[in-house]
This record gives C-alpha cells, sequence and structure tokens, in this order.
C-alpha cells in the first residue's frame, strides 16, 4: 500500500511539472532510433549531456588520501547500491536519450565481482563507446577481457613514480604493479590509455618532470589534475598548484609545448612536448573551469543522479526504479535534474566556496 501510494504522489509530481520533452517511445526500439530522432537530457543554458560516469561500487582496495578520510567512511548497505540489472537498465535509458559515452568508476570498478558482466550487457545493448577509471592494482589479469568486451579507454590513477610515496599516498603497495598494467594496455593496443596524477604541492609537484618522461616513448597521455576539495580529504589552497605554474615548470624544462587540438567537451587541455610520441594533458577544474560546455552526468554506485561533480544536489534513480517507475517517468526525473543544473561549480563562486560546502568523499561520488 505504501509503494502504491507513494508512486501515485509521484505521477501526480511529476504530471504537475508539465515537462513533455520526450514523446513516449519504449527502449526495446532503441536499435531502430536514428541520432536526430533523440532529443536528448538539454539544460537551461543549451548543453545537451552525451558522457555519463556510473559508479559501481564504493569499494576500493587503496585508500587514497585525497579521496577517503583517514578514518575511513561508512560504506553504503549492500541492499542500496545498484544490481547488474539496475545499471544495465539505466545505461540502455540514458543511451536512449543521446549519451554516447560511457565511463565505469567506483571506488575501484575492477572489485566488483560482476563488473565484466556489466561491460558486456553495456556492448551488448547500448552504443556507447565504454571507458573505466581503475587504480590499476589487479588491473593486469583482466586486460585482455577488457579488451574483448569492448572497452576502448583506460583512465589509470597513477600519483606517484616513488615507491615510499606511492605506498604514503594511497596506503597500500603496489607501484611496479600499476606501472606493469600501464605498458600492458599500451602493448595490448587499447585505443586510449591516460594516466591520471593529481598534483599536490610539497607531495608529489616535484614529480612532474618525472610524469613528463613517460610520454617520451609511450602513446600514452598524462594528465595533470588540480587538487579538488571533498569531503575529509583535507583540501587548502597551500597543497594547490594551478594549470599554469605546472605548464611553466615544463617548459622551463623543455622549452615549448605545442597545443594539441581539444574537442568541444574536453575536460584537458592537451599538449605535446616536441619529439615525444605521447601527450600531456591539464585538468584545470579549479583555476579555469570548463563548464560552459559540460555534458557530464554521474551516477553513484547507491543510485543517485548528480549533474555535477561540485554540487551536492541529488535524486535516487534507484527510488524510482524500486518503486516501480517506468522508463518514461525515469527520463522525466532526469530531466528536471538536468534543468535545474547550475552553470558552473555545482554554484558556487570559486574554490574556496566549493571547499567551505559540506559534500559527499569521492569514493562515494564516484572518481
Amino acid at each position: 500500500m505504501k509503494n502504491r501510494l507513494l508512486l501515485c504522489l509521484r505521477k501526480e509530481r511529476l504530471s504537475s511539472l508539465r515537462f513533455q520533452l520526450f514523446p513516449t517511445r519504449h527502449l526495446s526500439t532503441y536499435a531502430q532510433v536514428t541520432d536526430d530522432q533523440k532529443q536528448g537530457f538539454v539544460d537551461t543554458f543549451g548543453r545537451q549531456h552525451t558522457y555519463l560516469r556510473v559508479s559501481v561500487t564504493e569499494k576500493c582496495n587503496f585508500r587514497c588520501r585525497y579521496c577517503m578520510p583517514e578514518e575511513g567512511v561508512s560504506l553504503s548497505p549492500p541492499k542500496n547500491i545498484l544490481t547488474k540489472e539496475e545499471i544495465v537498465r539505466l545505461l540502455k535509458l540514458f543511451c536512449f536519450y543521446g549519451v554516447n559515452k560511457v565511463r565505469f568508476t567506483g571506488g575501484e570498478p575492477l572489485v566488483r565481482k560482476d563488473f565484466l558482466d556489466i561491460v558486456q550487457a553495456a556492448r551488448e545493448q547500448t552504443n556507447a563507446k565504454l571507458a573505466i577509471t581503475t587504480n590499476g592494482m589487479i588491473l593486469n589479469k583482466q586486460l585482455e577481457a577488457l579488451r574483448q568486451s569492448g572497452v576502448s579507454g583506460l583512465n589509470i590513477s597513477l600519483d606517484t613514480l616513488v615507491p615510499a610515496k606511492f605506498e604514503f599516498i594511497t596506503r597500500r603497495r603496489g607501484l611496479s604493479t600499476v606501472v606493469d598494467s600501464i605498458f600492458k594496455a599500451v602493448q595490448l593496443g587499447f585505443p586510449s590509455v591516460k594516466v591520471n596524477c593529481v598534483v599536490m604541492r610539497g607531495l608529489n609537484d616535484d614529480e612532474i618532470l618525472s610524469f613528463c618522461y613517460l610520454t617520451k616513448d609511450w602513446d600514452i597521455t598524462v594528465r595533470f589534475i588540480e587538487y579538488m576539495p571533498f569531503e575529509g580529504n583535507k583540501w587548502n589552497t597551500n597543497k594547490f598548484v594551478s594549470y599554469e605554474e605546472m605548464k611553466s615548470r615544463i617548459i622551463r624544462e623543455f622549452g615549448t609545448l605545442q597545443k594539441q587540438r581539444d574537442d568541444l567537451h574536453d575536460t584537458t587541455k592537451h599538449f605535446r612536448i616536441p619529439g615525444f610520441r605521447g601527450r600531456l594533458g591539464f585538468i584545470t577544474s579549479m583555476s579555469e573551469h570548463f563548464c560552459a560546455s559540460c555534458n557530464r552526468l554521474r551516477i553513484t554506485a547507491d543510485g543517485n543522479l548528480r549533474v555535477c561533480l561540485f554540487g551536492n544536489k541529488e535524486v535516487s534513480l534507484r527510488d524510482y526504479m524500486r518503486n516501480g517507475a517506468s522508463d518514461d517517468e525515469l527520463a522525466q526525473v532526469v530531466a528536471v535534474a538536468v534543468k535545474n543544473k547550475d552553470f558552473a561549480l555545482g554554484g558556487y563562486e570559486d574554490m574556496n566556496g566549493i571547499a567551505s560546502n559540506p559534500n559527499r568523499p569521492m569514493i562515494h561520488i564516484g572518481g
């Protein structure tokens, strides 16, 4: 009776919105729907959202300092985590409405036992380009299966090339294992292999040039990420190293950087060191945000839709699904959330505003 009442109230609320972006269609017709027939999730600033990041687990085999508080975090009860079937349903829904790229994150996605099954289902039931973000620790053994399952992009987190610092940052050992995974991924022919390095002053900013040399002989992209504030990661401006400072250090060493073409929705400014095979990238979320062209949506492991990484507004798609919502109703919920998306930085003025307001730890949001 309670669930039936909730469903009636939800239908009444949705109908009162007078919000009819989408015609009524069934997802079983997905294969016959062409791109120009799909309208997509568009916000009030005209941004169409074609990129979905899906966290499949809150669990991780690392304890990185910028991601998880030192005292750890309370994980969601297992019953609150989206099932494989729920994830696949949402993937089909979002792809039906224009999403063409899906990135699986965590936690560490590879620790989820049915992760390969999720990837396989995504490949078979959507037309999206598939990618994952991983810490690389258990990647080596699954690289071939991931390649065969249709994963085309790997983002591998690596913040230091010094074993002692690796252990300090991650609170685990395993640097050589992660490095081996990176180079094996290149050898297996993954179309896109990126190394993500969060730069923190006084900890690993002295390794920027060492990371640059990884691109000398290998076709990889090393991306330097500005340190961002999240709950429990002890962010402060003294630890922050801006994109301009990082770039200046590199130019002093190598003389020049060649600007590379960035795609419309890129979050990364790409460069190449003359004569080097790979590329460098800078993710400038704090000093030069790229919100104007944002096309991203996020689903947390416990089934919440987040329209902005820095905003703390969420809506539980899990609860709607488990209370019997149809695909059309889910689409309306997503559309309303997207319409309420702020223009930049989750509605905050700058990084200090983000830091001073409560948000979930990164491991709960999805990296």
